[in-house]
């Protein structure tokens, strides 16, 4: 496996927290810990520009799957969505009054769930964009959340060590898991459905089978946190992102370690903790988001 570090790119003047791709419309979006929502365009790097301004940090992006509006969970328990066709925010969303940490859609109910620091997803009707649900995970703080490929499940990582599966079609508790020592920090199906991965701040990546929900694996693989986990577009490898500063490049079949992209490995990576990853679907490229303000996009082959 061959890396190369395709585009540096600056202008944030804080760290960065999430990241949010568009390639049918040829750009991306950024946002942390600066006043602003900043658009990106893969085409011509140069372009930048604010694409709407927020009053505290954002945590979570989200963009529709027929890219029409995005969504921005901020640090204030706000939720904005801005409508790419009338190029302004349609609605600010208050059911939260802590961070919102994580965004997801439900394409088969039009429902937008943000998941919050007060241990409650808020489930929101898009049509009238109120609130239709409201329904508590954990008496802690939700750090991720990820949807099953056929929608028929969420999973939610929380502080408190645990990984919660709920059914999508009522919101009903299905399973537990409790093998983190550490609260979870990132989550993801795999393209086929078939397995849960997560990662901790315990450092651990761990395998689990959808069917049973049975830990297939556990992996020591940084050495700090573990903030993403993401499939490319193939669903062929999937990138961890890491505390320790590293992107790491895992094969999706055996769970072997392929690729190290870090500056230990002689690589101009992130400088500090590398906090969110995105795939370009066109091209294959992953693109990282660090705390050193840095947008980092690679070529991997």
């Amino acid at each position: 496996m061959e890396i190369k570090r395709i585009a540096a790119l600056s202008g944030h003047q804080n760290p960065i927290y999430t990241i949010e791709s568009s390639p049918e419309t040829g750009y991306f979006y950024t946002a942390g810990n600066d006043k602003g929502v900043v658009q990106w365009s893969f085409d011509d790097p140069g372009h930048v520009k604010v694409l709407m301004p927020v009053k505290t940090s954002v945590y979570s992006l989200l963009i529709s799957p027929d890219h029409l509006w995005l969504a921005a969970g901020e640090r204030s328990g706000q939720v904005s969505l801005y409508s790419f066709e009338e190029n302004k925010v349609i609605a600010v969303l208050n059911n939260h009054r802590l961070p919102v940490f994580a965004l997801s859609f439900v394409h088969r109910k039009n429902e937008l769930l943000a998941a919050s620091e007060d241990g409650t997803v808020s489930v929101i009707n898009l049509n009238t964009t109120e609130l239709i649900y409201r329904f508590k995970i954990s008496d802690d703080t939700i750090r991720c959340m990820a949807i099953s490929p056929d929608e028929s499940m969420v999973a939610f990582g929380c502080k408190d060590n645990t990984i919660r599966i709920f059914n999508v079609t009522d919101y009903s508790l299905l399973k537990e898991l409790h093998l983190h020592t550490m609260p979870v920090t990132s989550l993801a199906f795999s393209p086929d459905g078939e397995l849960l991965l997560s990662g901790g701040r315990d450092a651990k990546l761990n395998v689990w089978g959808v069917k049973d929900f049975e830990l297939k694996d556990s992996i020591t693989a940084h050495m700090f946190a573990i903030y993403d986990i993401k499939f490319n577009p193939s669903g062929t490898y999937f990138a961890t992102a890491s505390q320790d500063k590293s992107i790491k490049i895992w094969s999706a079949d055996s769970f072997r370690l392929l690729k190290i992209i870090s500056r230990e490995k002689g690589i101009e990576a992130h400088s500090h903790s590398v906090n969110k990853l995105n795939w370009n679907t066109k091209d294959g490229s992953l693109i990282s988001v660090s705390d050193d303000r840095m947008i980092m996009r690679w070529e991997i082959k």
